[in-house]
């Protein structure tokens, strides 16, 4: 038997979801409650246990439940977490349902029946719907892995519905356009591998990123809980020549139009599907221009082409031993290449964790919102101010570039 109600504490700590709150007794943890539009509406839920502020040190279990929601919300696939749950008024059929589902894996999904079948009872599929839908613990019994028949999403009661559960599967790895088995009575999500040719993953730690931003930018972390956990992926690889090349057509031109004009240059010149300097070099610049490039951009191009084939420019082997200033000295000797045209290539090509390209009129005006400022930091101003976020300015640049498309 649990203590009387008053005796139950909380507290509320932040995660990349946003504020959320536990709370507990000497029996266990009582609730979990994820974020509300605001913490006015998360406290009135608590006056309902009722349940008062902690005013000494936190139990070992809770800390350690704590850590497990925030590494859970961060990305980290941890190990199946067996949390302290304090069982009062909650039937004995639901808690055999709790324990099993505590059991199914980061990444993994069952059906309703499944989990019925898992804890005892099968054809209780209903019965576990209702379980799911009174859940106490959500996160500590991972209720969002629970799907309906035929792998659709089902329902999810907390604050965001569905669309919370799909970004708490997201997280894990779950991808919904799958259908989910019958046959098997935990379906296990495969993240999709890197395609050839295609998006690559970080090369870095986005999760260990997320929490040293957080610690070091408290005002950029409430940003931060909006957007959501990093997403960010390099292009695909290219060679140093086909980097730049495609770099200086899209020099400011809306995204849709600088992907015509480069299709346009690769069908017309490219003698293989990668565009190379032998395809250009040696042309003139009026030929170019009729392909829809700018007489600026065509002579670039033709000194890119030049250089490349000249052996002035490093590869990307040797690229990939120089330090973010080097390589910014030496690409930004080819015509038409500025720092701000290096520093993508350095966070979208190499992968480089520690890129701040203060010429990025977007990224400023991302931190300007950040600060509540009517106007735009200056080069200078974002420089000093993005020293906090070393040694992660890419996946803050990032982030800053979220929060603008948020704003929009």
């Amino acid at each position: 038997m649990s203590s009387p109600s008053h005796d139950i504490e909380f507290a509320l700590f932040d995660t990349t979801l946003g504020t959320c709150a536990i709370a507990w007794n000497h029996a266990g943890i009582c609730r979990l409650l994820l974020p509300e539009d605001n913490n006015t509406a998360m406290l009135d839920k608590l006056a309902q246990l009722p349940a008062r502020r902690h005013d000494k040190s936190v139990p070992r279990y809770v800390i350690t439940a704590i850590e497990h929601i925030v590494g859970q919300l961060a990305g980290e696939m941890a190990p199946p977490h067996k949390a302290k749950l304090n069982p009062c008024g909650v039937s004995p059929f639901r808690m055999r349902v709790y324990h099993a589902l505590q059991q199914v894996p980061a990444g993994t999904t069952v059906s309703y029946g499944e989990l019925a079948a898992l804890a005892g009872s099968p054809g209780a599929a209903r019965a576990v719907g209702s379980a799911m839908a009174n859940n106490p613990w959500p996160l500590l019994v991972p209720c969002h892995r629970v799907l309906a028949a035929g792998g659709k999403l089902g329902g999810f009661t907390a604050h965001g519905g569905v669309a919370t559960k799909r970004r708490l599967l997201k997280l894990e790895g779950v991808n919904m356009c799958l259908e989910h088995s019958a046959r098997s009575p935990v379906k296990r999500a495969t993240p999709s591998p890197a395609r050839p040719g295609g998006p690559r993953p970080l090369p870095y730690d986005a999760v260990a990123a997320t929490r040293k931003l957080r610690r070091a930018d408290r005002t950029l972390a409430r940003w931060m809980t909006r957007v959501g956990p990093i997403t960010m992926q390099l292009k695909p690889k290219r060679t140093v020549f086909a980097a730049l090349a495609e770099a200086i057509v899209y020099q400011q031109l809306t995204t849709k139009a600088a992907r015509a004009i480069y299709a346009r240059v690769k069908k017309h010149l490219a003698r293989k599907r990668i565009l190379r300097a032998n395809d250009i070099a040696g042309m003139g610049v009026e030929p170019l221009r009729t392909l829809g490039l700018s007489r600026a951009k065509a002579r670039a191009l033709l000194d890119l082409a030049e250089k490349t084939q000249a052996r002035k420019l490093p590869t990307r082997a040797a690229l990939l031993r120089m330090t973010d200033a080097e390589i910014v000295t030496h690409l930004s000797a080819v015509r038409g290449v500025g720092p701000w045209t290096v520093h993508m290539f350095l966070m979208f090509q190499l992968g480089r964790p520690d890129v701040l390209a203060s010429g990025d009129y977007a990224l400023r005006k991302g931190l300007g919102v950040v600060l509540q400022r009517d106007d735009v930091p200056s080069p200078a101003e974002f420089e000093a101010y993005g020293k906090r976020w070393r040694p992660f300015r890419s996946a803050a640049s990032w982030y800053l570039w979220q929060i603008l498309e948020l704003c929009g």
